[in-house]
């Protein structure tokens, strides 16, 4: 069997095997996601559960719940442009705290035909902040390669504004590894110490993506495809996409401290059991 990840130096090992066993996989709030889960994904691993605009927040709320009574650690998607207002907001965190759910991630969203009193990850940071929320982790998004609306000095400003609100980040899919550490590098000089999971894609088949790219709707998760079609053709390789490449490029640098990148954040599109059979080779590899 090829080896996953052919590492030598032994302190870039040991570093990758660590960033590998806190290892979380974001998975999307579809009719079978229970189920899938429960079959291939072990209890230690952390999951995310993103908010689909066309399934709506409370879809993700629910999914996150039944997953934590199973005895996963879970964090939901909270959307600005999906939670309606304060009362729904309360609404959610009291659902959050019942369930035992401590891990949140606040999103902007894709915009919905329905305004919500809240318009950016900000707005509904600021509004989380004032319930007793009682979250003891609260992640927000970062954009390595920027974002096609925004300029990029106002994308650094948004994460220096939410960064005390927050306590991680994690990144779009970016496929090059250098893009990724200048933007980390970038966040430091600019004041800016959360710690830092890079987003890469699992072990996903090329026609999972294809889908996906077709316009499920499913948000945060695929936004990278939508905004560059052209990054399909890195998906057509047998057997579909590892992220090897940009995992290796980035182990050398992590918890450098010119940068505070710390670990991996796996978008799965719900391919679950080849994903986790790529993390278990990957262990074995790096054992």
């Amino acid at each position: 069997m090829k080896r996953s990840l052919a590492v030598r130096d032994t302190t870039t090992r040991a570093t990758l095997r660590h960033a590998f066993q806190g290892l979380g996989y974001e998975v999307i709030p579809f009719k079978k996601t229970e189920q899938s889960v429960l079959a291939h994904v072990p209890k230690d691993v952390r999951l995310t559960v993103t908010a689909s605009p066309a399934k709506g927040q409370d879809a993700t709320i629910d999914l996150a719940v039944a997953l934590a009574a199973h005895g996963y650690s879970v964090a939901p998607h909270l959307s600005a442009r999906q939670v309606r207002d304060r009362a729904h907001l309360a609404d959610v965190v009291d659902r959050c705290r019942e369930a035992g759910i401590t891990d949140v991630f606040v999103v902007g969203g894709d915009p919905t035909e329905d305004p919500t009193e809240f318009r950016h990850a900000h707005d509904l940071l600021v509004a989380l902040h004032e319930l007793d929320h009682g979250f003891t982790d609260i992640g927000i998004g970062g954009h390595p390669e920027g974002h096609p609306s925004a300029a990029e000095d106002v994308m650094f400003q948004a994460l220096v504004d939410k960064a005390p609100l927050a306590t991680h980040i994690v990144t779009q899919i970016v496929f090059d590894p250098a893009a990724i550490l200048r933007w980390a590098r970038e966040l430091r000089t600019r004041g800016i110490d959360l710690p830092v999971h890079v987003g890469v894609p699992g072990a996903v088949h090329r026609q999972k993506l294809i889908r996906v790219s077709g316009g499920l709707g499913i948000g945060e998760s695929a936004k990278f495809l939508k905004k560059q079609q052209n990054l399909l053709w890195r998906f057509f390789v047998p057997g579909g996409y590892r992220p090897d490449k940009i995992i290796k490029g980035l182990a050398p640098h992590i918890g450098k401290p010119d940068n505070a990148i710390e670990g991996f954040h796996v978008f799965t599109f719900n391919d679950l059991e080849p994903t986790e059979a790529w993390r278990r080779r990957t262990l074995a590899d790096l054992a």
